[in-house]
């Protein structure tokens, strides 16, 4: 009898403009990396997939549009489980967990994934993990990175909860056709203790251990208690720390020489006109102990022309300040190349799924061009940054 915990999900992703796409494919790349299989669709694809046969444990990706509608994408499949006809166990043996995307400037926030969520539990789904709401208004990585880190322990125990409902099932076919009944429990015993022990040996192995107390008594007796961005001491380098892995390189930046010019910064837009027009007022409307700063801005557009209609949206691009920009180049020692060009290509041979060139980094710009323009170097660093 094979002992191994089975270790494959059904990952789904609905997306509008990409986002719940690429936050699919990085729990896909993550899942790699754990040795866990993520059967990954859009879900859209209901010809790739089955949720009325589906066993093993489901992940669902889901963005909001419009005034709270679900993703172009996930139309057909919310038509389809909103039929009335349905029964209220017709979802009963499935487990899932579901990430909803959002923003809270808009009236509906996430209702994409509520509605999703909300159906599935009146067709008797059942939660493996807690739902995450993610609002982009204050910034998705908040919820979403948190998230996808307890989904591998939530994925762990669900898989292993359905791995022992799967031998208590096989024990009681085998019991009903065996004389001797306990040798199904004997067997169930002995996969339970191998996987103890197998565990255990990952875990705990005793070539791991004495390394790590040693370098903990390195560090507290060498370096006592001095602030420092690569070790730290006691208690900390004893915590249970829950710090995600950096995720491999994908990008390559490669320094060339200090002549051309930098691209204009309508190609920093893609779509529309740009104009450069000055600031005139700047009202913070919020308290100081807001959550989210409201500004009132007044932009000076008396002498451009351009034509809009009710409805239409722009965008308002800043730069950073140019003497916080210099200092930046300054602490990471690249004062002398500030004003060198430099490409920016995805790495050959890179393993990342859906690898693409940043776009809101240029092709090729100046360093200063692009920490001045692209990057929000005050902002808590981002994905994007």
């Amino acid at each position: 009898m094979c002992c191994d915990l089975k270790r494959r999900f059904l990952l789904l992703y609905a997306t509008q403009k990409g986002q719940a796409k690429a936050i699919a494919e990085e729990i896909w790349q993550q899942a790699g990396a754990r040795g866990l299989e993520a059967d990954m669709h859009c879900i859209s694809e209901m010809d790739k997939y089955n949720l009325e046969t589906e066993k093993d444990p489901v992940v669902i990706v889901i963005s909001t549009t419009g005034t709270g509608d679900p993703p172009d994408t996930a139309r057909k499949f919310v038509k389809k489980i909103q039929d009335t006809t349905l029964l209220p166990d017709h979802f009963a043996h499935l487990q899932y967990g579901l990430l909803g995307l959002g923003d809270s400037e808009y009236t509906f926030f996430c209702n994409g994934g509520k509605t999703v969520d909300r159906r599935l539990q009146e067709l008797g789904a059942q939660h493996f993990y807690d739902t995450g709401l993610a609002d982009d208004c204050v910034g998705l990585e908040l919820v979403v990175d948190p998230w996808i880190d307890g989904l591998w322990l939530a994925l762990k125990e669900a898989l292993q909860l359905q791995k022992e409902k799967e031998g208590m099932s096989s024990n009681a076919v085998a019991n009903s056709l065996s004389a001797a009944p306990h040798i199904g429990h004997d067997l169930s015993l002995s996969s339970d203790v191998q996987n103890l022990k197998l565990e255990d040996e990952s875990v705990g192995s005793s070539d791991v251990l004495p390394e790590k107390w040693v370098d903990v008594h390195l560090v507290a007796s060498a370096r006592d208690t001095e602030p420092s961005l690569t070790h730290s001491v006691p208690p900390v380098s004893q915590s249970a720390l829950n710090i995600p892995a950096l995720p491999p390189e994908y990008i390559e930046v490669h320094f060339q020489d200090t002549h051309g010019e930098n691209p204009h910064l309508s190609s920093l837009i893609s779509e529309g006109t740009t104009f450069e027009v000055p600031v005139t007022k700047a009202v913070q409307l919020t308290r100081g102990d807001a959550i989210k700063t409201a500004l009132l801005l007044e932009l000076d557009t008396a002498d451009k022309v351009f034509d809009y209609q009710p409805g239409d949206a722009f965008c308002v691009q800043c730069p950073n300040n140019v003497n916080e920009v210099e200092e930046l180049l300054r602490v990471l020692g690249l004062s002398e190349k500030g004003e060198h060009f430099v490409c920016v290509k995805v790495k050959q041979g890179t393993k990342k799924k859906g690898a693409a060139h940043p776009q809101h980094i240029p092709e090729r710009s100046t360093l200063k061009f692009i920490l001045t323009w692209c990057l929000e170097i005050r902002a808590i660093p981002k994905k994007v940054f």
